[in-house]
């Protein structure tokens, strides 16, 4: 087991959800799922469901708990995604805002709430241009996007 595990907190779609993400990438799987039982923890109604759900994304161990609705997701934390590609950025952005909301630079929200960073591996590399107007350049370009395009941003720095 990894050291530090990323936990997350959902109403009662904790599985759902993992499932959902272990489709999104290669070396991923469901490691586990422990139930509710007729004794608890949880309400009534909810034996036989989801009450864990160990989870593997690109061979990083998640936990997902379906802990109720006290708690929602914020954009203080999100999952930041280095894409190889511009097609994998388009791939993971229509799956991934499928039922959730767009936001700006690359960020989104899925249908549950979880906030993903989907960011192009060019991106970093652009912003680092040692010419400063392009890299200013660049950031202009990027901050007016919701979905990264890295042809634009490569139009920016004159590339």
């Amino acid at each position: 087991m990894q050291k530090i595990t990323t936990y997350l907190w959902f109403d009662n779609q904790a599985e759902q959800a993992a499932t959902f993400y272990t489709s999104l990438f290669e070396d991923s799987r469901i490691l586990d799922v422990q139930r509710y039982g007729e004794a608890g923890p949880g309400p009534a109604g909810t034996a036989g469901t989801a009450m864990m759900v160990s989870f593997e994304l690109a061979g990083q161990r998640f936990l997902a708990l379906n802990g109720g609705p006290e708690f929602t997701f914020t954009e203080a934390i999100s999952l930041y995604v280095d894409c190889a590609s511009q097609e994998e950025v388009d791939e993971l952005w229509a799956k991934l805002t499928e039922g959730g909301e767009e936001s700006q630079c690359g960020w989104l929200k899925d249908r549950w709430g979880l906030s993903w960073q989907i960011i192009p591996k060019a991106l970093p590399e652009l912003l680092s241009n040692p010419d400063p107007a392009k890299a200013q350049q660049v950031m202009k370009e990027m901050l007016g996007m919701q979905k990264i395009d890295v042809k634009v941003l490569e139009e920016a720095a004159g590339l």
